[in-house]
């Protein structure tokens, strides 16, 4: 997704795997900018599969009960509740599946035998402990990245202040303060075209496409938890919400569940491309879609 803010300044840099940039009405200090890349550091350490002293780490090493970090309630409910609606095919359990494929810590990108999930409802969360009755590999890639961005975009705010105009865009997760800017949905089979635009203000679009995260014939980023196999769903799906943490799990769950079954637990606006030739929008959607 490419954006068309006219801010006065764009400040990029890496983060978490993937590359940031911030636009604002005027420049970020290197203060300011040192609390954005700490939090995202820190996210980095909390919640990494690819980090040995990651809390995500300790669930894989044992069973029982694991502390989590202080703002993982919101990413735990709305897996869980996500978990429920999808019939057990969206779980942050998923991450042994994938390494399996070969998404591993040291991208050997070799797949082996597919791995189911473990059971997630086997899982309970007391905050602020998860407790596990048996080893596993926790993923929160879903959700994670559109979580971190609403974080950040706290962060931005509160130095900025509350009226601030600003954009925080985690490529491709993106967060909106202030009048609403045009943003060109990426065709997920040919990058230098575009199949819609979106017009969001005050607001979160996230995207997901199997082209992203891909290797190997049919292997990609979004697994079916129930059998460890890549879903064979949309090409791509892109959400509007009213923050980065919802429209990125539904932008995801899309690929599992019918719209209208989420939209009972859900406020959230959509673009889903179920194959080259078909384009399906919400009578809501912010902007315009391609035919």
């Amino acid at each position: 997704m490419t954006s068309t803010d006219a801010a006065a300044d764009a400040w990029a840099f890496d983060g978490i795997g993937t590359r940031w940039q911030i636009d604002t009405q005027r420049p970020l200090t290197g203060t300011e900018r040192d609390r954005v890349t700490a939090l995202v550091d820190r996210f980095d350490r909390d919640w990494s599969r690819f980090r040995a002293d990651s809390v995500v780490a300790g669930i894989r090493a044992a069973a029982g009960r694991h502390e989590l970090p202080a703002d993982a309630g919101p990413l735990m409910e709305l897996y869980r509740t996500l978990y429920e609606i999808s019939d057990g095919a969206m779980s942050p359990a998923v991450g042994g599946g994938l390494e399996a494929l070969g998404y591993d810590a040291a991208y050997s990108l070799r797949p082996g035998d597919p791995v189911p999930a473990p059971s997630f409802a086997d899982a309970v969360w007391t905050p602020p402990y998860l407790h596990t009755t048996e080893p596993f590999v926790l993923d929160v890639g879903a959700a994670g990245k559109g979580y971190l961005a609403d974080q950040v975009a706290g962060v931005v705010a509160g130095e900025l202040g509350p009226d601030a105009e600003f954009t925080v865009d985690a490529s491709g997760d993106l967060v909106r303060r202030g009048p609403a800017i045009r943003v060109a949905l990426e065709h997920p089979l040919n990058p230098g075209s575009a199949v819609g635009v979106a017009e969001i203000g005050d607001a979160a679009l996230c995207g997901s496409a199997v082209n992203r995260r891909a290797w190997g014939d049919g292997l990609h980023h979004v697994l079916d938890a129930r059998t460890g196999l890549p879903v064979d769903g949309p090409l791509a799906t892109w959400v509007v919400a009213g923050d980065a943490l919802t429209a990125d799990a539904l932008a995801t769950a899309l690929f599992f569940t019918p719209p209208e079954r989420l939209a009972d637990a859900f406020t959230f606006d959509y673009v889903i491309m179920p194959s080259a030739r078909e384009l399906r929008s919400s009578p809501g959607f912010p902007g315009e879609v391609f035919a």
